[in-house]
């Protein structure tokens, strides 16, 4: 069985977590606050809201900049020497 795991180390402070997180959130705000009556309902309910979502569009809009960054976070995004 072990052989058949493999292990991805990923960064813990990435902005791909965030965005990660962004959707879980707006799936829970819009779709999952609520009761739901079994596994298939929570199944239709989930690909309904990716559907929709995936209709409009919808993306996560970054806005924390490399020089927010820089500001914010110095030991991990040192500055760059001129």
């Amino acid at each position: 069985m072990a052989r058949r795991v493999k292990f991805c180390y990923t960064p813990v402070h990435g902005s791909w977590l965030n965005m990660a997180e962004i959707e879980i959130s707006a799936l829970v705000r819009q779709c999952l606050k609520r009761r739901l009556p079994d596994k298939e309902a929570l199944r239709r309910e989930t690909k309904a809201w990716e559907t929709e979502r995936y209709r409009l569009g919808a993306s996560v809009h970054w806005r924390f900049t490399t020089s927010d960054a820089r500001t914010k976070l110095q030991t991990l995004y040192p500055a760059e020497k001129q």
